[in-house]
This record gives C-alpha cells, structure tokens and sequence, in this order.
C-alpha cells in the first residue's frame, strides 16, 4: 500500500515530539521535586554553581538538568556570561508559590506511571487491576494536588457553590468525606468549621495514615477517619463530599446509592469529578484528554477493576455522572465550575424532599 508521505512525516514528527514532551514533563518533575524551579524563581541570573548552592544539590546534576531546560526554552541562558534565569512568565507555572496554576506539579504523575508500567503491562495480558497498594507515590501526589486546589478555593470557592451551606457549617452540623484519601480537603473544612463534626474515609490505610497525622498536626478536634468502602458507607450526614474519586470506586453505582441512602432530609451531596465528555468523539482536541486517558488505563481504570469494579475509567463523563446520580436518587442536580481548576466539574445533588 503506498503511504501519503506528508502524512507519514507529520505523523513521524508527532511521536518525536511526544518522546521529547515526555522527557521534558520528566526533567520539570525533578526540578518540581528537588526545589530547582523555586530556587531560580527568587534568583537572578545565576550560574550553575549558584543555583545548586541556593537549592542545595549538587552542581553536576544541576548543571546536566540546566542544560535541558534552556534547548526546551524553559530558563534562558546567556552564553557570554553562563547565567542561567527563569523567566517569571514560567515561574508563573512551575513554582509552589503558583498555587493552582502549578503545572509543573502534574508532570509527577508521568515518572509514577513509568513505575507502575510493567504491573500495566501484565494486565493488559492477564487481565483484572492493580491494586492501591502498588502505587507508592499516589498518596502523597495526591495529596499535594488537592492542597493546590482546595487551599485555594475548598472553603472560599467550592462550598458557596451550594447556597447556605458556609452557613450551616458555621453553625454546626455532620460532615462525610469519602474516599478521602490523604484528608487534607475534610482536614482544611475541619478547621475552617470548628462548629461542625467531620469524617473522612478510604480504602487506603496509607491514606488514612496520613490524614489523622494532618490532622493531629493541625490539633484537630473535630474530625475523625476510618477505613470504609464508599458503597458500604455508615451514618447520617448533613453534607457529603466527594472530590475526584467517584469515577475509581469499584462499583460507583452502589457508592452513589449508599451516599443518597445516608444524608438526612435536605442534605446536600457535593461532588468533584473529572471535567469530561463520555462520548469519545466530543473529547479530539481537548488538550489535557491524552493526559487522562493515560491516567485512566494507569489508575483509575485499573485500581477499579482490581477490586473487581465496572472499570468506567473516562467513560465517566458528565452524562454519566448524571445519569448515575439520578439512578441512586438524587432529583436535583447542578454543575458549575471554579476558576484555576481545569480537570474538574463540580456537582450539586439533593434528593427529593
């Protein structure tokens, strides 16, 4: 079959720059982890000598990693003086100080799927999941991603969202989040809300590991964590949260109902799910979709089927979202968005009074 040559070219030209794309994402995880981009955001032009000494690390590998952040156009050189500074243009994206528009902090993941890809691998062959307890990072990573968001915007942005529920929290009542993970978004409403009482569970003892040590950190009072399947949950509640963990649970079907079936007359369900179409063909263009489908088959679909769940992985889209919500009950449902948060929608559910 004879090929269209210009078409084999761009398609050639667009692997390339996918391998350079990925080894970039590796070299600004490494300056994300290390503290390199940081460092540089409070330097002026410096030498490489310079910057290892304010960041602590060694010169050598500083110096190797400078050198592809300038062919990358990331930090500039100059050549004449060997002074290497990060524009503030980029700081503006790769610096903790960035807050939610951290980018850099999402090239992280790209090092952790690596880790996990022969575990991918075997069940592409086998079938069935890979388990939570493989992925040694995802706690921690996790933990830091929400921080970004939800320190951010959790109590000023997100909780207004449904009316007169800051309100009701200022004056007391009980509050449930599931699949809580690290805890740090029912550890931060914890403290913002002394009045109200607070719960959070997971099915990762590392992560609840980490949120009571939050939370003790922080001298919380008001806020307990135990180890639950979201589908199994117990209790009454005023307010249940989920925030982007719906779409992973085995059975999100069984956990939606068990949410519905355990929050009091006029309660409010508040989810945050991944800003996605279920129709593949309505997601071609959408710059981060590679990105999540990549998450999907490296974790969400995987941990799900590994605890022999639906495996929705991005077939969770708003339209199944939707339809899932109204099948466990919920009659009233609102979307909206919150400004510096791309990847997620945030639902609004009640049931029928």
């Amino acid at each position: 079959m004879e090929l269209d040559q210009a078409e084999a070219e761009a398609f050639a030209k667009k692997l390339l720059q996918a391998v350079d794309g990925a080894s970039l994402s590796l070299l600004t995880s490494i300056g994300h982890r290390t503290g390199l981009f940081d460092s540089m955001a409070e330097l002026p032009p410096s030498t490489s000598e310079e910057i290892a000494r304010a960041a602590a690390l060694d010169e050598r590998y500083v110096r190797e990693w400078l050198g592809g952040m300038v062919v990358t156009e990331v930090v500039h050189y100059d050549p004449d003086t060997g002074r290497y500074a990060l524009p503030p243009e980029h700081a503006a994206f790769t610096t903790t100080a960035a807050g939610p528009d951290n980018i850099g902090f999402f090239t992280q993941y790209i090092s952790m799927m690596g880790e996990i890809e022969n575990e991918i691998v075997r069940v592409f062959r086998e079938g069935g999941g890979v388990p939570y307890t493989s992925y040694q990072r995802f706690q921690s990573l996790q933990r830091e991603e929400t921080a970004r968001v939800y320190d951010a915007a959790l109590v000023e942005g997100i909780l207004p969202l449904v009316p007169g529920l800051v309100e009701r929290l200022d004056d007391g009542i009980r509050v449930l989040d599931v699949g809580t993970g690290a805890g740090h978004a029912i550890n931060v409403m914890a403290r913002a809300f002394p009045e109200s009482s607070f719960r959070g569970t997971d099915i990762s003892q590392e992560g609840i590991d980490l949120a009571i040590a939050e939370a003790e950190s922080w001298e919380l009072t008001n806020v307990g964590f135990d180890l639950e399947d979201t589908a199994g949950t117990t209790g009454r509640y005023d307010l249940i949260t989920a925030f982007d963990t719906i779409h992973d649970q085995a059975n999100p079907t069984a956990a939606l109902r068990s949410i519905a079936d355990a929050l009091n007359p006029n309660g409010v369900f508040l989810m945050g799910d991944i800003n996605f179409s279920t129709n593949l063909e309505d997601n071609v263009g959408n710059l981060f979709a590679p990105s999540i489908f990549a998450f999907s088959v490296f974790h969400c679909l995987t941990v799900s089927l590994a605890y022999g769940g639906e495996g929705l992985g991005t077939a969770w889209g708003e339209q199944l979202a939707r339809s899932k919500l109204a099948e466990a009950g919920f009659t009233k449902v609102e979307t909206n968005r919150i400004d510096g948060d791309f990847l997620n929608l945030y639902y609004t559910a009640q049931k029928a009074e």
